[in-house]
């Protein structure tokens, strides 16, 4: 279950501090996306640099250390989380949690996160017995965080007892097991989602077609996240060399009439429909039954328009949310309103495939997220992936708000 999901790992001032380095690399070889937040205090046991390295993720010390300025980075790590853990935790973040402050960037990142949090306490045996850490601890049991308990032994201090940071792959094991569970209690949880991707095919004769660069990997990191969440996800995809995301389920079309029949078919039922595929306009309007040979001079293929799927969906939808893409190169906010606006979406993706790193083919994206309130969220260069869960996101946002 952790191969994949987003780890904000919380690593604050102990000598335990040592033991997050082998609980970083060992949830990175669980196939986690692991980033670090570390306090001051921690940076005295070990360096940032480490955790850099073992993660390959920069290292987030400072609340005022702004490395994009698109972001805002406390907020962007809250939400960019799947699961927040907290090892070593100090009595010193224990308290602070409990009671809502938020002086550092750990502290401040905490407050603003809505994914579970789990914490692994470290600490002397009798500041783990005070009176204080252990309501705090129960206090923050009753709003929901989860605890994994400190092991029995010889603490740093000399003392032996109680308050030795459970061993990292104890953790880990918690942690898989656990939130194997509390991932699936989800907005997305059950609900059905339709989810377009690739190019379409249109053939000229039995060896030569008309396409385009569309790579699929957008389509398919959108119905990975979705899945990942819990949602029933019907991925309808052209002609692409992607392998099905587990837990998807695999419709594959080549034309854009084949699309057209296989989405008109399961939309009435679905709940979110997602039109990420690169669907063609036009097709040649004579289909040779044999191969064309090659003549002197031109070579005039008429073209005839192929049904536009988006728009039908928009005329015909009752209760679902759709969402359309519009992948432009020029004036490509303006072409994006007007797709909006034309097809009846609840919101729209448009990005810039001329921008480099963006275009068709690229493992990176960056977009703009536009509902038909106008509200518009722009989401820099990052990893398909990470744009497929901020996508998802704002249309948890929007459903959940109402207000669409």
């Amino acid at each position: 279950m952790l191969n994949g999901t987003n780890i904000l790992l919380g690593v604050s001032g102990g000598i335990a501090a040592y033991k997050a380095c082998a609980l970083t690399s060992k949830l990175t070889q669980q196939g986690a996306n692991v980033k670090v937040i570390m306090t001051d205090n921690a940076t005295q046991f070990v360096s940032p640099l480490t955790f850099q390295a073992l993660s390959r993720n920069p290292v987030f010390t400072d609340t005022f250390d702004e490395k994009d300025p698109a972001k805002i980075a406390h907020i962007d790590l809250a939400d960019w989380a799947d699961l927040v853990l907290l090892a070593p935790a100090t009595a010193n973040i224990i308290a602070k949690i409990a009671n809502g402050i938020s002086d550092d960037m750990l502290s401040t990142t905490l407050l603003a996160t809505t994914a579970p949090i789990y914490i692994a306490p470290a600490m002397n045996v009798h500041m783990y017995a005070h009176p204080a850490v252990v309501e705090n601890m129960k206090r923050l049991e009753g709003w929901g965080y989860k605890f994994i308990e400190p092991g029995n032994g010889y603490l740093a201090c000399g003392y032996v007892g109680k308050g030795r940071l459970e061993e990292p792959e104890t953790i880990v094991e918690v942690i898989d097991r656990d939130f194997s569970k509390v991932s699936k209690n989800t907005f997305f949880t059950g609900k059905k989602i339709l989810i377009t991707g690739g190019p379409t095919r249109e053939a000229v004769d039995p060896v030569r077609f008309f396409t385009n660069h569309s790579s699929g990997k957008m389509g398919f990191a959108l119905a990975e996240e979705a899945a990942k969440k819990g949602a029933d996800v019907t991925l309808i995809s052209g002609p692409v060399n992607l392998d099905t995301p587990e837990h998807v389920r695999r419709i594959h079309v080549d034309s854009a009439n084949d699309m057209y029949e296989a989405v008109m078919e399961h939309y009435a039922n679905q709940d979110i429909v997602i039109k990420a595929a690169a669907v063609a306009d036009y097709r040649p309007k004579t289909v040779h039954q044999q191969k064309v040979k090659k003549s002197d001079g031109l070579l005039t293929i008429e073209m005839e328009r192929t049904k536009d799927i988006l728009h039908e969906l928009g005329a015909t939808k009752r209760h679902q949310f759709l969402v359309g893409f519009a992948a432009e190169t020029n004036d490509v906010m303006e072409y994006g309103r007007k797709k909006l606006k034309k097809k009846n979406l609840d919101a729209i993706v448009i990005n810039d495939v001329t921008e480099q790193g963006a275009g068709f083919g690229s493992d990176t994206n960056a977009v703009t997220y536009l509902n038909k309130l106008g509200e518009e969220m722009q989401l820099s260069m990052s990893t398909k992936s990470d744009i497929a869960r901020q996508i998802l996101q704002f249309i948890e946002s929007d459903m959940k708000d109402g207000r669409l």
